[in-house]
């Protein structure tokens, strides 16, 4: 049986040091549900309470700017800001919005005029603008793995919630990020259609863990990872017994934490000084 990643206790809480120490970093995260964020100090740790709203829908990228916003107005002062996106991020750039290029959300028919105004956004400019401080812009799963990755050889995050993320490291740098959620996995369906909290619930427990345990298998045999690390809200869910010993199911707060680690290296997956896609 595996382990919970000591690194993303469940029970984080506000930091209690009288001096947290600085750079500050605003880490947010975006879901296809709810919108969540808290501020850390230089070593991580929560100098404020986690504050939250419900994800809402039709949501184009003006309004999610204006959410964000007004979500994080209550938190401390921080120098930087690193957000978690659930989609294909590059230099800042939003290439794929699934959850939001949809009117009604996750699941619901794709809004062709959404889409357009999600296509190549440049949400990391818009939120440094709006924030008025540098902004970091990032897959979320990425940024979950950037808290949970031990540093050693290639490492496989990924994440079960609202719909199926990737993110993978190496030596712990963050690699360029692969949309693999979009990719066929099996029946003509992709691991987003067939493992994402619509189908969970409609298959039930049994067959979605056989599920995540076929996905496991195939992405090793396609990148051969060291280790892989399991989060997202549907993580808890998992038959811990039937995973191997290089499987690791860390707590959802890994969202927020690793905001912070994508300031401390030169990652390739956002690096300022990648090329503008656009």
């Amino acid at each position: 049986m595996t382990d919970q990643a000591d690194s993303t206790s469940s029970t984080a809480t506000t930091s209690t040091k009288t001096d947290p120490k600085h750079p500050f970093t605003l880490a947010i995260d975006i879901g296809g549900t709810g919108l969540k964020a808290s501020v850390l100090d230089a070593e991580g740790a929560m100098v404020a309470d986690r504050v939250k709203i419900p994800t809402t829908y039709p949501l184009p990228p003006e309004k999610l700017v204006a959410d964000l916003t007004r979500l994080v107005a209550p938190l401390p002062d921080a120098e930087r800001a690193s957000v978690g996106f659930p989609g294909m991020v590059r230099a800042g750039h939003v290439l794929s919005a699934p959850h939001f290029s949809c009117k009604h959300g996750p699941g619901s028919h794709v809004d062709e005029e959404l889409a357009k105004a999600w296509d190549r956004f440049d949400l990391a400019s818009a939120l440094t603008k709006s924030l008025g401080r540098p902004t970091k812009v990032a897959n979320d799963a990425d940024i979950q793995g950037a808290a949970v990755v031990s540093g050693h050889g290639l490492e496989l995050v990924i994440t079960l919630g609202t719909g199926f993320g990737t993110g993978y490291f190496y030596e712990g740098r963050l690699m360029p990020h692969l949309e693999i959620a979009h990719q066929p996995f099996r029946k003509g369906e992709t691991y987003n259609e067939q493992l994402g909290e619509a189908t969970r619930k409609e298959i039930g427990e049994e067959r979605w863990n056989k599920r995540v345990h076929k996905a496991i298998r195939i992405l090793h045999e396609m990148m051969f990872f060291d280790h892989v690390y399991i989060g997202g809200g549907n993580s808890r869910r998992l038959k811990r017994d039937e995973l191997g010993d290089d499987v690791t199911i860390v707590d959802n707060t890994a969202g927020i934490l690793g905001g912070i680690k994508l300031w401390e290296f030169n990652h390739i997956g956002v690096n300022p000084t990648d090329a503008d896609p656009s």
